[in-house]
């Protein structure tokens, strides 16, 4: 039996709509995280490109469990001694809800150059609109 090995352009990238409404921070990262990479794929290939391009609509509305929406924060650090910042996860539902699901979807993928090129496939929108509909994206329940 032999091996196939999936090259680069071979694969033909899908898109999907994932409604982040409702859903456990967590569990729905790690389910993007997947797809981006490909492994729900049979021709996956751990140094390839083979994964697809996700789209998350109401990332403001992702649900944390336990303490995490008063506890959980951010810290940011700007190179100077006493400099560094910490913000929690209320101030980001407000300014910035992409970034809660994009640091967690970041955080489990590989830490090496292919996840630099994996991020540009996730898109995460706070309201249910989206830009992509011209993709023909596949509605996917996770």
């Amino acid at each position: 039996m032999k091996t196939t090995l999936a090259k680069p352009g071979q694969i033909e990238p899908k898109w999907y709509v994932v409604d982040a409404e409702g859903k456990v921070l967590g569990r729905i990262a790690v389910k993007i995280a997947n797809i981006l990479r490909g492994r729900h794929k049979p021709t996956y290939t751990p140094q390839t490109v083979t994964g697809d391009f996700v789209v998350v609509i109401n990332a403001d509305k992702v649900v944390l469990t336990g303490k995490k929406e008063t506890q959980k924060s951010y810290m940011f650090y700007a190179g100077f001694i006493g400099r560094e910042k910490h913000l929690g996860v209320p101030y980001f539902r407000q300014k910035r809800p992409a970034f809660i699901i994009e640091h967690a979807v970041k955080g489990m993928l590989p830490k090496n150059r292919i996840s630099s090129r994996l991020v540009t496939r996730l898109k995460v929108y706070g309201g249910n609109e989206h830009p992509h509909a011209a993709q023909n994206p596949e509605q996917i329940k996770l």
